[in-house]
C-alpha cells in the first residue's frame, strides 16, 4: 500500500521482517567494519570488508552502482559530512573521525545505517559529539514510536526530538538540506525526515511505515559544499562532523530498529514491538 500525496510506501509486518533481514546484514557489515577501524586503514579496505560481507549473506549493496556511485560504503572522514567514495590512498590516522554510511538489499528489501567511529586516540571533544548525534537519533526513533502509538504522532516530530536533543547537548551545527527518509523496496523514499523543526506537521506516523533516521552534526559551522567528484560533502569551514544512522519501522505494538542487532531494545525498552525476528542476527 502506499499513501497518497507522499507515496509513503507501508508495509506488512511480513515485509517488515524481510527489511530485517536486511538490516541485520547491515549491522554485521558495520560491526566488521568498527573493528577494522585503525590507523594505516584505508577507506577502501573498509569498503571491500562491507562489501564481501553483504554478498557472503546473500545481499547486494545498496550504494554500489546507485546513481552511478563507485562503491558500497560512503567512508567520510573528519570535515567529510557524508557521500565520501572510498579509495586505497585515504588512509586512516591517529586522531581521524571516521563515519561509515552502509546499505544492503536482501530478498528485494533494504537495510541502510550508519556509524562513526574514532581512530586510535581521538580529541573526546570530538568523540562527545558522536555520542550527541548518536542520542539525538535514538531521541527522534522514540518519538516516532510514542507518536505512532498515541495515534497522534507526525513527521515533524521526530524532526524537532533530534534538533531539542542536539541542542540541549551544546552548539553543534545541523546540517541541513540532507537527512533521513523512507525506505523499503527502494533505499531512498518519500518522506524526506529533516533533523530540525517543529512538531506536529507532515504526515500522521501510522504502522507499516519504515525510516531511516540519521542525524549529521558538526562542531563547527553546520554549512557545507559538494566536492568536485559530484559526492563529497564537506564542511564548508573544515570543521569536523559525524553521521550516525538507523533504519526503523513502526508496527502496531511498538517499534523495530531493524539495523540494531538487539531490535532497539537496549535504548528503547517497552516501545519495542513484541513481535520477535523469524531469523538470527548474522554471525
Amino acid at each position: 500500500m502506499r499513501r497518497p500525496q507522499l507515496d509513503i510506501q507501508l508495509k506488512t509486518p511480513e515485509q517488515i521482517e524481510k527489511m530485517r533481514a536486511a538490516g541485520l546484514v547491515v549491522a554485521e557489515a558495520l560491526r566488521r567494519m568498527r573493528e577494522a577501524v585503525a590507523p594505516g586503514v584505508s577507506t577502501a579496505d573498509l569498503d571491500g570488508i562491507a562489501e564481501a560481507t553483504i554478498r557472503e549473506a546473500g545481499g547486494v549493496p545498496s550504494f554500489k552502482g546507485y546513481h552511478g556511485f563507485p562503491a558500497s560504503i560512503c567512508s567520510s572522514v573528519n570535515e567529510q559530512v557524508v557521500h565520501a567514495i572510498p579509495a586505497p590512498e585515504q588512509v586512516l590516522a591517529e586522531g581521524d573521525l571516521i563515519s561509515v554510511d552502509c546499505g544492503a538489499v536482501l530478498d528485494g528489501w533494504h537495510g541502510d545505517a550508519a556509524i562513526t567511529v574514532g581512530v586510535g586516540v581521538v580529541d573526546p571533544a570530538l568523540l562527545r559529539m558522536a555520542e550527541v548525534a548518536e542520542n539525538a537519533m535514538w531521541a527522534g526513533i522514540a518519538a516516532a514510536a510514542r507518536g505512532a502509538a498515541s495515534g497522534k504522532g507526525r513527521l515533524t516530530d521526530i524532526s524537532h526530538a533530534v534538533e531539542t536533543a542536539v541542542r540541549k547537548a551544546g552548539r553543534y551545527g545541523i546540517v541541513d538540506g540532507y537527512g533521513g527518509h523512507g525506505i523499503g523496496t527502494e533505499m531512498h523514499q518519500d518522506p524526506h525526515v529533516l533533523n530540525h523543526g517543529r512538531p506536529g506537521k507532515g504526515p500522521r506516523l501510522v504502522p507499516g511505515m519504515a525510516l531511516a533516521i540519521e542525524p549529521m552534526i558538526t562542531i563547527g559551522s553546520p554549512r557545507t559544499v559538494e566536492l568536485a567528484d559530484g559526492w563529497t560533502v564537506v564542511t564548508r569551514d573544515g570543521s569536523r562532523a559525524v553521521h550516525v544512522e538507523h533504519t526503523m519501522a513502526l508496527l502496531p505494538d511498538g517499534v523495530w530498529v531493524l539495523t540494531a542487532p538487539d531490535g532497539g531494545r537496549a535504548r528503547l525498552g517497552d516501545l519495542v514491538t513484541a513481535r520477535q525476528p523469524s531469523i538470527s542476527p548474522a554471525s
